[in-house]
């Protein structure tokens, strides 16, 4: 058993069960081992998360194939559909910051873009993306029941007649917000 055994095992359990599944006992179970033999990988379920968060990141071919290729826009368009895929992988950087080896290679490309593109602080334009894009991610799962919620349009006339005429589609509301982060 090695360090990336662990991390894609956790990767797993997370996928399966969010984040109340991850425990270094579940991990062990799955691998085989006693519990005790995986502290000699990691100390904590944070460091269980940490691994799954980089492993994660880190073998999604479409993010890696962007982070190589792809300008700003189809990177952060790429890293939301990370997230999508792994949901309970917002959470976790809502808990702790990610500094895996993938997660800081794509802040240092998301960075040199926004350099590229004369930002004058593309440290903060990044938080500010990938804010966006996080945020965006952990309320997509909720747009399928955003037609279903009903809007008093006597407090709300104008939102209520434009939610009444608007279809929800979670790709299309991430590209403009995007366009309109992108192009100020």
């Amino acid at each position: 058993m090695d360090v990336r055994d662990v991390a894609r095992t956790a990767v797993e359990l997370l996928d399966e069960g969010g984040l109340r599944a991850l425990t270094v006992r579940a991990v062990a179970f799955r691998l085989e081992v006693a519990p005790a033999s995986l502290y000699s990988r990691v100390t904590s379920v944070d460091d269980l998360y940490d691994l799954a968060l980089d492993d994660a990141l880190g073998r999604d071919t479409g993010l890696q194939e962007a982070l190589e290729q792809a300008g700003l826009h189809a990177l952060m368009l790429a890293y939301y559909r990370h997230l999508v895929r792994h949901p309970w992988a917002c959470q976790v950087i809502a808990m702790r910051a990610p500094r895996g080896p993938n997660h800081l290679r794509l802040s240092e490309r998301m960075c040199v873009l926004l350099a590229e593109r004369g930002a004058t602080d593309p440290l903060s334009d990044a938080y500010a993306l990938s804010n966006f894009v996080i945020g965006s991610a952990t309320t997509t799962p909720t747009a399928g029941h955003e037609r279903d919620a009903p809007v008093d349009s006597e407090i709300a006339p104008l939102y209520a007649s434009l939610h009444a005429a608007h279809t929800v589609d979670t790709e299309t509301i991430i590209e403009a917000g995007l366009d309109a982060l992108l192009h100020r």
